[in-house]
């Protein structure tokens, strides 16, 4: 079930690189997002795009991909035993004079 979950976040980011990829740019970047504050937020305009969605969808996919893979993965050998086990008992330290 790994390599099932593993090869469908890969896909979803394929399709994630290509919808960010083919988006218009909606801003300078970094060197115009910071002379006109005022009619943006940091350089991105809020749109209802389809390829906005999907990036948005993509990303929620992707996410939810990694979440439910988690639960796929085996415990390591020793995580079965509890913490309740009886103490080790050590000697005590000598005392120096």
């Amino acid at each position: 079930m790994i390599p099932l979950l593993t090869l469908l976040i890969l896909l979803a980011c394929v399709i994630l690189a290509f919808f960010i990829l083919i988006q218009n740019p909606k801003g300078g970047g970094l060197t115009g997002s910071f002379g006109a504050m005022s009619s943006q937020v940091m350089g991105v305009k809020q749109t209802t795009d389809v390829m906005e969605k999907g990036t948005w969808t993509m990303i929620g996919v992707i996410g939810g991909l990694c979440i439910i893979s988690v639960m796929f993965f085996s415990k390591p050998a020793g995580a079965d035993k509890t913490s309740k086990a009886a103490p080790s008992k050590s000697a005590p330290a000598k005392k120096s004079k």
